[in-house]
């Protein structure tokens, strides 16, 4: 039997909202037969507070907005130069759990960065990717009827001032650092194709090019859903 598919969408860099909004839209609509997605992007400058995200964690936002969403964590930042990966995954037909989830998403940014000879580790009770003490993967996920979306952060070559204005995840004085100043390649592009590989083997599935056309995108709430 051949592996599953897993349709990835390339999208380039966007804004957050509507990207946000249509997967939204995506699992609302799933049924049991709906192939899974892996969305790849960069998005345009945001703060992005998780569910359980308070405010003194952002301490000087200056002129990039702040967005409160459904997805776990703290805050943390998006901007160009940044790998954003949605994996929208059906876990009850994978059979994985939430905590399988995380670690094998932290698995392949772990891998990938075993490529350029970079040692990326977990922190216990800090979920993402460190090297030595700085983070360079995050996570924020979140499970509404067996599937997944919201998902990971991977820096890469972008302008790491930003975190600066917050605690990143919730931790004040976490230092970050990005692939290209750790010797990896300073290309997105690379990146991204070593990471959607290695998310398609922690999953088992086969990467299939889908569209960059995103599912028509329905109204976000004002009060978020617990």
């Amino acid at each position: 039997m051949s592996e599953p598919i897993l349709r990835v969408r390339r999208l380039g860099c966007r804004p957050y909202e509507p990207v946000w909004r249509a997967m939204r839209a995506f699992t609302d609509a799933r049924t049991p037969d709906t192939p899974d997605e892996l969305w790849l992007l960069q998005h345009e400058p945001v703060f992005t507070l998780g569910q359980a995200g308070r405010m003194e964690h952002v301490l000087a936002p200056g002129d990039i907005p702040v967005i409160k969403v459904e997805r776990g964590g703290q805050v943390t930042y998006h901007g160009p130069g940044q790998i954003v990966g949605y994996p929208l995954l059906d876990l009850r037909r994978l059979g994985i759990g939430i905590r399988d989830l995380v670690t094998r998403i932290e698995q392949a940014m772990i891998d990938t960065l075993a490529g350029w000879n970079i040692e990326g580790k977990r922190r216990d009770g800090a979920p993402g990717v460190y090297v030595a003490d700085a983070k360079i993967g995050a996570l924020g996920l979140r499970v509404r009827r067996g599937c997944s979306f919201h998902g990971l952060a991977f820096n890469v070559v972008m302008d790491l001032e930003p975190f600066g204005r917050i605690n990143p995840c919730g931790y004040r004085g976490l230092a970050v650092t990005q692939v290209s100043d750790l010797g990896g390649p300073a290309s997105v592009e690379a990146v991204e194709a070593t990471l959607a590989e290695n998310l398609c083997s922690q999953f088992g599935l086969r990467a299939s090019a889908a569209s960059p056309i995103l599912p028509a995108p329905t109204d976000v709430p004002e009060s978020l859903e617990s």
